[in-house]
């Protein structure tokens, strides 16, 4: 073929697949059929790159739920008590900790600040917990609690970036598009990685987040939501049925086996199949994302209520997510920035009301799935992108509301099911909260931790792009054996 037949060709594609009305195949998942060919090779299957693979280690997990809370939490109100703390509370920060270190919102000396929460010990092993999350000492015992997270990011986009792509800039592909390319997903008619956004508010790091930076697109985290479409433009666009839609993707079909035939590009194949997943979730989305589906005892158990936006409902629809074999399923929650310039954001009553819409439908998933056998397959993963200061945030030092400015140096995070420690706390920070002082742990050490569990070797799994092999870790990064069970 001429190069002026291969321009016509291209052109004559390019207006069908403009006009054709693919609805879901064509819009929501449009960004599935632009694989790069400057990305590299393909080692995955041509035919279905989401096909389950082999996990080249032995595996203590199938999937991830993560539960990002976005904003991070105030550890030092919630999981790691210290007295010393409580008992100079007021007092000026010491020098040694500020001097010479740029802060988000606060500048000079600090003062102190103590939690003025509740503290009691639950489960088997004594785990400490504030009076603001009464839910989760119910699964206490089933939680592997480190309390010396450390990050290099104080601010709220490149930390949070930083979690799930191992770099602080975007363009990076995110964690869960990493694991649906070592291992596909279990589901044909789901994407292998979703993500769930909550509380009307778009992660800090955007759609990056859960993108797929410069692997092949249909690693990207497909956001679902819960009014209207479950996925945006699956419903058939007017005027046409499911029957026509069937019929535009065989001749859309066609239109790429031709252009395989003629120019052999492998992602051709992988478009293919690409659109025939597209086809098949506006079927499979509707009916595990109908929540309405679940016993009047199950939605009281999570606070969930059909239709609504909300944690708990996308806590309800993570577990049918999970029993649907989604290998990444992706939980956002906005609201968990607790500098207390308002009321909301105080570590008093707004924290209080905040943990009140979250330990209730978080602890209620972790029972849920130990009851129907999916937790010792299931990685749970909660946590924010940094911790909490130690001292008053510096613009409301003169105010009577309470709150901790950004602080990337020690925080506490905590997992569950599959294949962690239950009932475990690891690591610790020193008496006033500023450092770590046991077992550090930092956030590439807890991808290659996490890559381990679900049978990947994080120095192995790479992709080749502008001439280079990249991986979640970069060139960092350790497994933390002593939290695996």
């Amino acid at each position: 073929m001429n190069p002026e037949h291969r321009l016509l060709e291209a052109r004559t594609r390019r207006y069908f697949l403009q006009n054709s009305c693919l609805g879901l195949g064509g819009i929501a998942l449009g960004a599935l059929a632009q694989a790069s060919p400057s990305a590299g090779s393909v080692p995955f299957s041509v035919r279905n790159p989401l096909m389950p693979q082999k996990s080249p280690l032995p595996a203590k997990a199938k999937r991830v739920i993560y539960l990002h809370m976005t904003g991070s939490p105030p550890n030092l109100d919630l999981f790691d008590p210290k007295p010393e703390l409580v008992k100079r509370d007021g007092e000026d920060c010491p020098d040694a900790f500020v001097k010479g270190r740029k802060f988000a919102f606060t500048s000079g000396i600090p003062k102190l600040l103590g939690s003025r929460r509740r503290w009691s010990r639950h489960g088997s092993s004594g785990i400490w917990m504030s009076d603001a999350i009464p839910h989760f000492r119910e699964v206490a015992d089933e939680m592997c609690v480190i309390h010396s997270m450390t990050t290099d990011q104080f601010n709220h986009a490149p930390a949070e970036l930083f979690v799930y792509t191992g770099s602080p800039r975007a363009g990076r592909p995110s964690m869960g598009s990493w694991i649906t390319y070592g291992l596909g997903s279990e589901n044909r008619d789901l994407p292998g990685f979703m993500a769930l956004i909550s509380s009307g508010t778009q992660p800090n790091g955007g759609n990056h987040s859960f993108g797929s930076g410069f692997l092949p697109s249909v690693f990207q985290g497909v956001q679902c939501r819960s009014k209207g479409d479950p996925i945006l433009y699956s419903s058939n666009p007017i005027g046409m049925n499911r029957s026509a839609r069937r019929k535009s993707l065989d001749a859309l079909a066609d239109l790429n086996r031709l252009q395989l035939s003629e120019m052999g590009h492998p992602a051709t194949q992988a478009r293919i199949a690409q659109y025939e997943l597209a086809f098949r979730m506006q079927a499979s989305v509707p009916e595990v994302m109908d929540i309405s589906r679940e016993s009047a005892q199950t939605l009281e158990a999570y606070g969930a209520q059909p239709g609504v936006s909300s944690l708990a409902n996308n806590c309800l629809l993570a577990r049918r997510l999970a029993e649907a074999d989604v290998r990444f399923i992706q939980l956002f929650d906005w609201g968990w920035d607790f500098h207390g310039t308002t009321k909301e954001t105080g570590i008093a009553d707004g924290l209080t009301r905040k943990c009140a819409t979250m330990d209730k439908p978080v602890s209620a998933l972790i029972r849920d799935l130990k009851q129907r056998g999916l937790l010792d397959e299931t990685l749970v993963i909660w946590g924010g992108e940094f911790g909490r200061t130690p001292f008053r945030e510096g613009r409301t030092s003169k105010t009577s509301i309470l709150g901790r400015d950004h602080y990337p140096d020690v925080y506490t995070m905590w997992m569950a099911g599959g294949g962690v420690k239950g009932g475990f706390e690891y690591g610790l920070s020193d008496e006033l909260g500023f450092s770590v002082s046991e077992n550090r742990v930092h956030v590439h050490d807890l991808q290659a931790t996490i890559l381990h569990l679900l049978g990947l070797d994080h120095e192995r799994l790479t992709y080749r792009f502008q001439g280079r092999d990249y991986r979640l870790t970069d060139v960092h990064g350790r497994v933390i054996d002593e939290l695996i069970a």
